[in-house]
Formats: C-alpha cells, sequence, structure tokens
C-alpha cells in the first residue's frame, strides 16, 4: 500500500475533499455565513476599486450570447468575489482583503520569445485595442467545486494576433507579477514564484480561450487577478492564471506552477475529465459554489465539442492530469 507524505504546500484534506460538509446542510450552512460575514468587507474593497481603475468606464461591454450556460444559474457576485484561490495573497479562500493591496496601474504586459518583435505595453492601451465583450463560463476547480461567471475581456487569439509570432512558436508561456513585498504568500520558500502557467498555440487560439479583463459587467476586482487573467473554462481553474505581467512565445512546453511542485497530481494539460481522479480525491461530482448541492462533472467541462478535437491522436499523454 502506497502512502503519501504531504508536503507543505498541499492543502488539507478537509479543504479539497470536502464531500462530509457538502452532505451535512447543517455544517455547510455554517460556512455559508462565514461567507456572508466577509461579505461586507469585500463588496466595500471592490466598490473603492473600481473608482480607482481608469478602465471602470469601459464596462458592462456587450455579451457575446455564442457564450452561454443553460444548464445552471449565474453564481452571485458576492460568493464568487469572496472565495477565491490566489496563492500569492494566503493559501486560504478568504484572500479578497489581502488581495486588495496589489497596485494595478501603472500595469505592464511584455510580449516576447517566438515573435517578430518583443514589445511591453500599458494595460490600458491593451484594452484599447482589443474588442472587448462578455461571456458567461463555467469555472470548475481542481479542488471538486464549480461556479458560473460572466467574464468580460477579448479572446486570447486576438492578442496572438498581435503578438505575431514565429514559426518557431508552439506554446505561450503565461507569468503573473512577483512582489513579495504586497503579496504575503509569495514570501513562502517551497512556492517556485512567480506563477507560471502555459498553453499550446493550438489551445490559444482556440474560440474558448480568453483573457478576462473584467467581471460581472465591471472592471476586474484583484481577487479575480485584476487586471489581465486568463480563462480557459474546458481546463481546471489552476490554469487560469491571473494577474498576468509576461506572455513568452516559445518552441518548448513550459512548466506550469502546480506542475513543478507536484507533476503528478497537477499536470500540464489539466483538462476536465470526470472519469479520472486526482490522486486523492473523485474528480466525478463537484459543488455549486454558493449552494449545498452537487452535480456530475462534464467531460470537459461541457465544452468538449469546442476543444475535444485539440487532443486527438494523443491517447498516449496524460491529459487529465
Amino acid at each position: 500500500m502506497t502512502i503519501f507524505q504531504k508536503r507543505p504546500w498541499e492543502l488539507p484534506e478537509r479543504d479539497v475533499t470536502p464531500e462530509a460538509v457538502f452532505l451535512n446542510r447543517r455544517s455547510f450552512m455554517t460556512g455559508l455565513l462565514a461567507t456572508g460575514t466577509a461579505l461586507g468587507a469585500g463588496i466595500a474593497a471592490r466598490s473603492a476599486f473600481a473608482e480607482e481603475d481608469p478602465s471602470a468606464q469601459l464596462y458592462p461591454v456587450k455579451r457575446n450570447d455564442g457564450f452561454q450556460v443553460d444548464d445552471r444559474p449565474m453564481t452571485e457576485e458576492g460568493i464568487a468575489s469572496t472565495y477565491n484561490n490566489f496563492y500569492e495573497f494566503g493559501s486560504h479562500k478568504q484572500i479578497a482583503d489581502a488581495a486588495q493591496a496589489l497596485s494595478i496601474r501603472p500595469w505592464t504586459v511584455t510580449i516576447d520569445g517566438e515573435v517578430e518583435e518583443a514589445q511591453t505595453i500599458d494595460i490600458d492601451g491593451l484594452l484599447a485595442k482589443m474588442p472587448l465583450e462578455e461571456r458567461i463560463y463555467r469555472h470548475r476547480c481542481v479542488e471538486a467545486w464549480s461556479m458560473v461567471v460572466p467574464w468580460s475581456g477579448f479572446p486570447l487569439a486576438e492578442l496572438v494576433k498581435l503578438s505575431k509570432p514565429t514559426s518557431k512558436a508552439k506554446y505561450l508561456r503565461f507569468e503573473t507579477f512577483h512582489n513579495p513585498k504586497v503579496a504575503s504568500g509569495q514570501k513562502q520558500s517551497w512556492y517556485p514564484w512567480p506563477y507560471v502557467e502555459g498553453l499550446t498555440i493550438e489551445e490559444a487560439t482556440n474560440d474558448l480561450a480568453f483573457m478576462a479583463t473584467g467581471v460581472y459587467g465591471k472592471p476586474l476586482a484583484k481577487q479575480f487577478g485584476a487586471p489581465l487573467r486568463l480563462a480557459v473554462p474546458w481546463k481546471y481553474g489552476f490554469k487560469s492564471i491571473k494577474s498576468i505581467v509576461r506572455i513568452s512565445f516559445t518552441s518548448e512546453r513550459p512548466v506550469s506552477f502546480w506542475e513543478e511542485i507536484q507533476g503528478k497530481e497537477y499536470g500540464f494539460w489539466a483538462n476536465v475529465n470526470p472519469s479520472v481522479p486526482h490522486r486523492r480525491w473523485s474528480q466525478a461530482s463537484e459543488r455549486l459554489l454558493g449552494t449545498d448541492l452537487r452535480r456530475n462533472t462534464l467531460l470537459f467541462n461541457g465544452y468538449e465539442e469546442q476543444v475535444a478535437h485539440l487532443y486527438k491522436g494523443m491517447e498516449g499523454e496524460l491529459l487529465y492530469m
């Protein structure tokens, strides 16, 4: 029998496999009350954020009705904005207040690597170049909870086009900010900061791949990954890197943050698949955030028709973790 030794970065079992809590309504309601306690502070912080963000006048943007979710309700903003993974600010979910320390102006994004010409572009200059729209996406966390979110932003394919990659570009490597003075979680030496994620060029140019700059009809609140984050809804949420400062086009597959920490549990592909369990819990079902309901998990998080073709002929790859 194999015995797994828990490492410092791993979430407690009660946080990532809370089956007993989900099946116990009383316990769930206790947790919901705790969420409500944090809600007031979260709303105040978001209001302050909106006042200082110079892109606020751009929102709300027109919704693209080609990207809807019909099988479950939208997650309430107050719940989604007070239950967030953002390890730069802590390993718990109530990091909304701490994340307000992040300064989002000035903010630049460097585009380099296998491109015709490297460039560094100001976030507001980037927004001015991009066709902004709203899309409603499912979001599935590897911890087996999910939500439905109205992201605002632009197709990643548009950013790829702007970057003018060369024929050598096979992958995109994304990198977040690194500032331990602001983000206390980045003082933890066992994490390989800064946070890094990657996609193939085919994944990046798929219609679903999206760069989020807003949410719920407003600029991104800082706990969501302001001012620029990735949204790839057919993959587990840890692939959707937050607060991006660099996008590098490369010929070699990048090693992502969680893959470097524990590749057997958090692989490069991270495609949602209910039949492939995490090493420590099942992925067959998920909790809908803000409810005590569980739903069966959908292959590719319900986006099989749009993305399954990307992985044809790759049966030998470890696609799902």
